[in-house]
């Protein structure tokens, strides 16, 4: 009975415990729930917003609405459901940190309904599914007359989706286009006539996308001065910058306007004519005054070469043509989440070291195997290309962003004999010299200029007499992100790109370049024992009296040297082929070692742990009979 007593007794307290702890949660989970505590433990941070993001939502000063427009229930595609959650998810952030300045309105536009009219007015583009049904994804953005909208919002975007919506919000609250500078030294906007090709030329495919999201204003090559109304100046190709105009540029700098400058090392399409039976003389450019201040060089007579990224196959083998993919491309910057492929031709390379104050960051770098050529050999293509390569084992910047307080490159003032510009309304008084900056402020290099040209970035098709412009990679988009981003709030300069689904998978690239770092070395050293072997078969075979007469009388010991000679031609020439071809069988091997590592070891793996649990399983029953 005592016993009995007892475990009845344990069995109340445990329930009574249960049911306490039940309580308890519930309590917990309610108090949680009403506490405005959260906690984003997301390994890419997918549910908190970036600082500059907030800043704009907090600085709103008179309500925008953002509509919502996402059809539900079977119209929404299953794999967009997930995706659709998470955008309003965003959007609902963004108005628990905006509060009442951020309104809300969310529409299910259903066929033939007064919201699919309202979703075609606001510019929401339908989708059509494989069935013929129609579904929508998309938002607008308003304030007054002002409107911005995002007609498909994509899982492709997703990485941009909170820049994407940030900067519409930011857009709708300025009534004036964006005003940029474009200081050119080729004819980016176009020219009526040409002294040297005598022809006109149309403005290319980037000026024209320019003017239709800003206003762009054209600044002379010889400007003394940036005018105050520009803050976002695209600088592209200043080949034989004066110093003049290397000092302007250097105070609009420190002044706070935004720089984005394309050079090159040898700008392939500005070719200059030569007279007749020479060939045409190929420019390049560079801020020799400006890079030195900054800790940036660029040899204006090199250009980057790369194994890794290199274009064309064979004798068209060219890696001075670089066609970059997204291993190249810093992921988590906004301007480079949204590039797929670059073009990158003929392009000089960086060396960095910033100086006090700045901060360098890689938009673009090539792969450790590459190096820097001459700009002689720089259109040399197959094994010309590679004769000589001897890869530098580290990743070089192809283009970066300076960040911090800049410090003038003209530390003992105007250049001499530059005078100093009056300042606007005041008589007689000039615009101080500035020689640091009052802000931390943001300039983009890139050491490349032939991408933005047509010939590199766009295809131009005739269709029914219409003139149709594809772009061929991501190059006009790359040029556009930057202004963009750069002529953007202030706040949205720090925004990173979200995190995705997709990781790219760079590690078979990276085995690929070491197999053949390990091959070039000794391709370089038999390649120069060759020459050396074939420059002495040449002496002694024209090094007597007799053989410049067409005679070749040879002594016995000079033909045994003669025969050496060749043999070790023919031994050396084999072994380079020997090892040409190793080298091909290993980056097959890699490849199908890599190919069978994703598609059968993984079934294989988990037939394995299937089988070996169904032993176990086995073993336990049989002795489960036994006993």
């Amino acid at each position: 009975m005592i016993k009995l007593a007892k475990k009845h007794e344990a069995l109340v307290y445990s329930a009574v415990g249960l049911a306490a702890l039940f309580l308890i949660l519930v309590a917990a989970n309610y108090l949680a729930a009403r506490a405005p505590v959260r906690a984003d433990l997301t390994a890419g941070r997918l549910y908190t917003l970036a600082d500059g993001t907030k800043k704009v939502l907090k600085g709103l000063t008179a309500p925008v609405k953002v509509k919502l427009y996402v059809s539900s229930g079977e119209a929404m595609p299953v794999p967009l459901r997930s995706f659709a959650q998470r955008v309003q998810n965003l959007v609902d952030e963004f108005k628990s940190v905006a509060g009442p300045n951020l309104v809300i309105e969310r529409y299910d536009p259903r066929p033939d309904s007064e919201q699919e009219d309202a979703a075609q007015l606001d510019g929401i583009e339908p989708q059509q599914l494989t069935s013929g049904e129609q579904f929508y994804l998309g938002l607008a953005v308003s304030q007054l007359e002002r409107k911005q909208m995002i007609p498909v919002l994509t899982p492709a975007r997703e990485r941009l989706i909170e820049y994407d919506l940030i900067r519409a919000i930011a857009r709708v609250g300025s009534a004036e286009r964006p005003k940029i500078g474009l200081m050119s030294g080729l004819p980016v906007l176009g020219e009526k006539f040409n002294p040297y090709t005598r022809q006109s030329s149309e403005p290319w495919v980037l000026a024209n996308e320019l003017r239709r999201d800003f206003d762009v204003q054209l600044v002379n090559m010889t400007a003394r001065e940036i005018g105050k109304d520009i803050n976002v100046l695209l600088l592209i190709h200043p080949r034989n910058v004066g110093e003049p105009t290397e000092y302007a540029l250097d105070q609009f700098v420190l002044r706070g306007g935004k720089l984005i400058a394309f050079v090159d090392p040898y700008a392939y399409f500005d070719q200059q004519p030569m007279p007749p039976g020479m060939p045409p003389q190929v420019s390049s450019s560079t801020l020799p005054r400006l890079f030195k201040a900054w800790g940036v060089t660029m040899n204006p007579d090199k250009v980057i070469a790369d194994l890794v990224f290199a274009s064309g196959e064979g004798q068209r083998y060219t890696p001075t043509v670089l066609s970059l993919n997204r291993t190249a491309f810093a992921r988590d910057d906004v301007v480079m989440a949204q590039i797929e492929t670059l073009l990158y031709a003929f392009g000089g390379a960086f060396e960095v070291k910033p100086a006090d104050g700045l901060a360098a960051t890689a938009l673009v770098s090539s792969s450790p195997n590459s190096m820097l050529v001459d700009d002689a050999k720089a259109t040399a293509a197959g094994q010309e290309a590679t004769r000589s390569f001897e890869p530098g084992g580290m990743s070089l910047p192809l283009a970066l962003r300076l960040t911090g307080k800049f410090r003038t490159a003209f530390p003992g003032g105007r250049p001499e004999g530059q005078a100093a510009a009056p300042k606007p309304g005041a008589a007689g008084a000039a615009v101080a010299h500035l020689t640091e900056a009052a802000r931390d402020n943001s300039v983009v290099l890139v050491a490349d200029v032939d991408m933005l040209q047509d010939g590199a970035a766009v295809d131009v098709q005739e269709v029914f007499g219409r003139r149709i412009v594809v772009p061929s990679n991501g190059n006009l988009a790359f040029a556009q992100g930057l202004v963009e981003q750069l002529a953007a709030d202030e706040s949205l300069l720090s925004l990173k790109s979200r995190a995705a689904a997709f990781r790219p998978l760079t590690v078979v690239r990276e085995m690929e370049a070491e197999a053949q770092m390990q091959y070039f070395g000794k391709i370089k050293e038999l390649e120069d024992e060759l020459q050396k072997t074939s420059d002495a078969l040449q002496k002694l075979q024209g090094g007597t009296p007799q053989a410049a007469k067409g005679a070749q009388i040879l002594s016995p010991e000079q033909q045994a040297e003669l025969e050496r000679f060749r043999r070790k031609v023919a031994e050396t020439r084999h072994a380079l082929k020997e090892l040409r071809k190793n080298l091909r069988r290993d980056s097959e091997r890699l490849v199908f070692l890599t190919k069978v590592a994703n598609i059968a070891l993984m079934p294989l793996l988990v037939a394995f742990v299937g089988l070996g649990i169904a032993l176990v399983r086995r073993r336990r029953q049989a002795r489960r009979s036994a006993a």
